[in-house]
């Protein structure tokens, strides 16, 4: 299986797990979460930028040296340190829409231990987790800043980590499915572990969305 006919499963299996159809970021895009949506939701997605690192060290141990290693290796290490830490460009993304510290509700748990398992289960399932989402990304990020900036109110150091994460994880995609193509994995494999990560993702959402319901 090579990298186009890997791509071409991957759309297939997540179409109807799109993160940008989905209601809450439907209602950031049209400008219409209320007061402190946005903080909140920034104070669950911290937990998920800030566990991705030790994600992709786990994923490097779990392979073998090869082209695999190499482009995660890649992807590390612009993750800490590309153009810096994109944990510290995310806090100041959160400290622009009000975020507080909260403890990781159930979506969130659910996200974290949805990569961990897969991880644990195998560098390349783990890999196809890490995948699934970063297929989305560029686009996700490119609506986030740009709904920021028309509808929130924020500048360029608040948008900012959107704004390199539009760019960069094109690349980043990328190199994961050729990296993913480069493994002795079967497509069941890595279609299910991918499927499995965007279903939690979607349940991350879910959560953010039934919290504004409460509200």
């Amino acid at each position: 299986m090579n990298a186009d006919e890997l791509r071409a499963a991957l759309d297939v299996a997540l179409a109807d797990r799109q993160l940008l159809t989905h209601p809450f970021y439907l209602r950031w895009e049209a400008g219409t979460l209320q007061p402190g949506q946005l903080g909140a939701y920034a104070a669950q997605y911290r937990y998920f930028e800030t566990a991705l690192p030790s994600l992709l060290r786990e994923l490097l141990s779990g392979l073998e040296p090869g082209p695999a290693t190499d482009l995660v290796s890649q992807n590390l290490a612009d993750e800490e340190g590309n153009p810096e830490p994109h944990v510290a460009a995310f806090a100041r993304f959160a400290d622009a829409v009000g975020a507080e510290d909260a403890p990781a509700t159930v979506g969130t748990e659910r996200l974290l231990d949805t990569y961990r398992s897969l991880t644990a289960s195998s560098g390349a399932e783990g890999l196809a987790a890490v995948v699934a989402y970063e297929m989305q990304a560029p686009g996700i990020a490119t609506s986030k800043a740009s709904g920021l900036r028309r509808h929130y109110g924020l500048d360029a150091t608040g948008t900012y980590f959107w704004d390199i994460h539009a760019t960069m994880d094109v690349d980043h995609a990328q190199w994961g499915i050729e990296a993913l193509a480069a493994l002795d994995l079967s497509e069941r494999r890595v279609v299910g572990a991918a499927r499995a990560a965007a279903d939690a993702w979607w349940a991350f959402l879910d959560d953010r969305e039934s919290a504004a319901a409460q509200a």
